[in-house]
Order: C-alpha cells, then sequence, then structure tokens
C-alpha cells in the first residue's frame, strides 16, 4: 500500500541546521516515527509562517509532506514552546545534553514511545524548578532504561547477591558489582550504601518528589555520565558546558 504524501504528527524539535539561504533541516524526536529529519523551508525569513513555531525544544503538531530524500515541513503549531524555561544558561545546557543524547542514541524512524513520554516529561519539569541540571542524571538513567542500556541496580552483576551495602561500577560486567566481587588491582569508582539508594531511586521508573529519588549525590552523577560515555563511545559535547553550571547533591 502506497504512503500518503502528507501526514501530521507532533514532535520535539532536538537541532537544527542551515540549508541553502533560507531554509534548516530540523531533527525532530517524534510520537509516531520516533526521530526524523525534516526540511523547512524559507523559515529563516523574517516573514515565514513558520518563523519562532521550531525553535529548539518547542513541541509542535506539524504536518509534512513526504519527500524524495527529506520530508517538507508545510505547517506547524506550538503545543508547548518550553522558551521561558530553557532561556538561562544553566537550562539551556541541561536542554542540550538531553537533545545530543537523543540525537545520538535513536535511530532515524525508530519509534520508541517510552523515549518520548521520557522527553516531555523532563521537559514539564524544567518548568518546575531552578536547577534543570540536577534533572540531568534521573533522565540519564531512565534514558538508558528505554533503550535497554540501563544497569541493573539491585544484585550484583558479578554473582547475583543483592546489593545492601557499598557497591563499585563493573562497566565490563555492565552494572554495579558488590563488594565482595572487588577486584583489589582494578580502579574503580566507588558507591557507599547511600549512592547504591540513590542510584535506584534514580532509575525507579515512578515518580517521586524526595530528593533521593529525583537528585544524584555527587558519585552517583559521575557512575552515571560514566556509563552514558561508556556506551555512547564518547564523552557528550554538551557535558563539558553542562559541567560549568551543576553541583551534584551531596
Amino acid at each position: 500500500m502506497n504512503q500518503a504524501r502528507t501526514y501530521k504528527t507532533t514532535g520535539v524539535v532536538l537541532r537544527a541546521r542551515n540549508l541553502g539561504e533560507a531554509d534548516k533541516i530540523l531533527t525532530i524526536f517524534t510520537t509516531e516515527r520516533g526521530k526524523i529529519d525534516a526540511v523547512a523551508k524559507g523559515v529563516r525569513r523574517q516573514k515565514s509562517a513558520l518563523s519562532g513555531r521550531l525553535e529548539f525544544m518547542s513541541e509542535a503538531t506539524i504536518s509534512l509532506h513526504r519527500g524524495r530524500n527529506l520530508d517538507v515541513i508545510t505547517s506547524a503549531e506550538i503545543l508547548h514552546s518550553h522558551f521561558d524555561a530553557i532561556v538561562r544558561p544553566n537550562a539551556f545546557a541541561a536542554a542540550s545534553m538531553i537533545a545530543e543524547l537523543i540525537d545520538a542514541f535513536c535511530e532515524l524512524d525508530m519509534p520508541v514511545p517510552q523515549i518520548y513520554e521520557l522527553l516531555s516529561n523532563v521537559l514539564v519539569a524544567f518548568d518546575g524548578v531552578d536547577e534543570q541540571l540536577l534533572l540531568l542524571p534521573r533522565f540519564q538513567l531512565q534514558l538508558l532504561d528505554a533503550l535497554g542500556l540501563a544497569p541493573p541496580c539491585d544484585e550484583c552483576v558479578r554473582c547475583g547477591t543483592v546489593l545492601d551495602r557499598e557497591a563499585w561500577l563493573d562497566l565490563d560486567s555492565g552494572g554495579l558489582a558488590g563488594h565482595e566481587c572487588r577486584v583489589a588491582w582494578m580502579n574503580v569508582l566507588e558507591l557507599d550504601a547511600d549512592d547504591v539508594k540513590n542510584f535506584r531511586g534514580l532509575a525507579a521508573g515512578r515518580r517521586s518528589q524526595t530528593r533521593a529519588e529525583l537528585y544524584a549525590r555527587a558519585n552517583v552523577a559521575r557512575a552515571i555520565e560514566t556509563i552514558i560515555t561508556y556506551h555512547l563511545g564518547r564523552r557528550p559535547k554538551a557535558g563539558a558546558h553542562a559541567a560549568e553550571f551543576v553541583t551534584p547533591a551531596s
């Protein structure tokens, strides 16, 4: 069956790059198709009907026309702009990290409804806090979970015993290892009992208002950043900028 030449979707703008004199190629994470690239023709012109409707991290209902190489955006209506929440430098750094990770981990046309819900929820949370960067570790851990990459945090990845004390980050084995399985000669990142509890709280799928489940302790933030870097194969480019502003919870 032939696909319709036009379609409509809801999506969040992750990034944009200029094309020619007046166009832009936008990377958008959508509800139906996951990540897509699409052309917004003439959007850089002052009188464009699309101008101001497809800004960074804006959530919009978008109409598109299927093209040979890239689909073309024909109209857009803003649902949530999030401009007020991300205009400050620390908030923009957090939003840039979120956009970079989703863009890097998600293939084109790979719909993952859980990731769209996660993205939408963290942007809503931006509106209610002053330090948006503190939300990053929880987002990162739950993004890994949505991708099937999150490390187990209840049992030692080496022997399967319940983690009830300190643990250490064992990237090669894919998670946290208990004290009894510590390899003496390895230089590892250690988590104490409170860190392990905090790690579990951040990984929990349910919403919580307790600090232990919203914000990461210093060592836990480092552990999650290390796991992200391991799976990404590099440190996120936005990470250096974010590090200028963030102070992990103690």
